[in-house]
């Protein structure tokens, strides 16, 4: 025995370096945990020491991830194996379906171990994160890239959304107030993945503005027969209109006027003109005559031959019928319908009726012809009192024509 003394340091370490390569392993299956200590490295071995059966679909999963039955673990400190059993996952997207077996723990995993890209703008139905205990369908909507034009600056960004306004909110640009967007919001998104947002602003603004005043006539009992007097002075009134802009991305693209508030109306200038009659007396030319009109006009004479047609011949017919003679005056036209046959009296020529129409040039109303006879004929010129005598014609005129 004391040949052999030097074996027994050998074997300890050889005993400790058997003992040394044995790991622990955790293995999930059926929803169940089995824990061993074991030398093996292989996954069948393993679960055939834990008394493990597999299928023939079923997975071995290390790390997340399948790996073959029979292939070698990595050293560790320690396994944990998950057998999973083969389901299937159908997954719907649009105008396409596909179905994958799978042993992936999640929706988002079997996914992309059968090459779906997946974003997180994706939208999953149950989401990605989602574990597979069995057959499962999954409606998969992938999102688009889209280039989005907003407040001067491209923005890229991916969306699943159904309309141009959901992508946009759901990517932190949504359309606020009166933006807009192209195309507009409630649209399927463009071909070409482009979308602009416009930003609009509207205000109001309040402009015044003056409203003349009109002026008008009215009658006063208070005033005397051919006197004016200011009755109301006129004020100007005050409107307000409401104007509404409309600015697109720092940009005025229209300007309307809604309406138009009169604030303060105008009021009129009002003239009065007397309606008040005053009979008088008065001598003149040793004459005592009772009027109620007194106006100063200018005066000349005319007679049948000094007031001859273009042709040459004498005139002496006259508008009314009367004579050219004395007492036989002509005014204006319009003077003539508002005092024909009305009585005057002209100082130095005396009694007189408005029998035709004559005057002066046109415009000078306060103009007064004198008939004569080419016998009697005298030329009389100037500015004279013309005196309306009473009585007081039924049809009165108040406002001379």
């Amino acid at each position: 025995m004391k040949k052999f003394w030097w074996l027994f340091p050998v074997v300890l370490v050889l005993l400790s370096a058997c003992q040394a390569t044995r790991t622990g392993v955790v293995i999930l299956s059926d929803g169940g945990v089995v824990t061993l200590t074991t030398a093996s490295r292989t996954p069948a071995q393993i679960l055939s020491e834990a008394r493990i059966s597999l299928a023939p679909n079923d997975c071995i999963l290390y790390l997340g991830s399948p790996i073959p039955p029979d292939s070698s673990l990595p050293e560790a400190g320690s396994y944990t194996l998950t057998v999973r059993h083969l389901v299937t996952l159908t997954v719907i997207s649009p105008g396409a379906q596909k179905t994958i077996p799978t042993c992936a723990p999640t929706i988002g995993q079997a996914m992309a171990e059968n090459g779906y890209k997946l974003y997180a703008a994706d939208r999953l139905d149950p989401p990605a994160e989602t574990p597979i205990e069995a057959d499962l369908t999954v409606n998969f909507q992938p999102s688009l890239p889209l280039d989005v034009a907003v407040d001067g600056v491209h923005i890229q960004i991916r969306s699943a959304a159904s309309s141009v306004g959901q992508a946009l909110a759901e990517a932190g640009i949504p359309l606020i107030g009166l933006d807009l967007s192209i195309p507009p919001e409630k649209d399927p998104f463009p071909a070409d993945g482009r979308i602009q947002v416009k930003r609009v602003i509207e205000s109001v603004s309040l402009t015044q503005k003056t409203i003349p005043f009109a002026s008008r006539t009215e009658p006063s009992a208070d005033l005397e027969l051919d006197q004016q007097a200011l009755l109301q002075g006129g004020e100007p009134g005050l409107a307000v209109t409401r104007v509404r802009s409309r600015n697109e991305n720092g940009v005025r693209v229209s300007q309307n006027t809604e309406s138009e508030t009169i604030v303060r109306p105008p009021q009129d200038r009002i003239l009065g003109y007397g309606t008040k009659v005053v009979i008088r007396t008065i001598e003149v030319d040793g004459v005592s005559i009772e009027y109620y009109r007194a106006l100063n006009m200018y005066t000349t004479s005319y007679s049948p031959c000094r007031s001859a047609t273009p042709d040459g011949k004498c005139s002496y017919g006259t508008s009314s019928g009367l004579p050219v003679e004395r007492g036989t005056v002509a005014m204006v036209y319009s003077w003539y319908l508002a005092f024909g046959y009305d009585r005057l009296y002209i100082p130095g020529y005396g009694y007189a009726t408005v029998g035709d129409v004559g005057g002066g040039p046109a415009g000078n109303h306060y103009w007064v012809d004198l008939g004569w006879t080419d016998a009697e004929y005298q030329p009389m010129s100037g500015w004279t009192t013309i005196y309306f005598l009473t009585p007081v014609p039924r049809n009165l005129v108040y406002i001379l024509p």
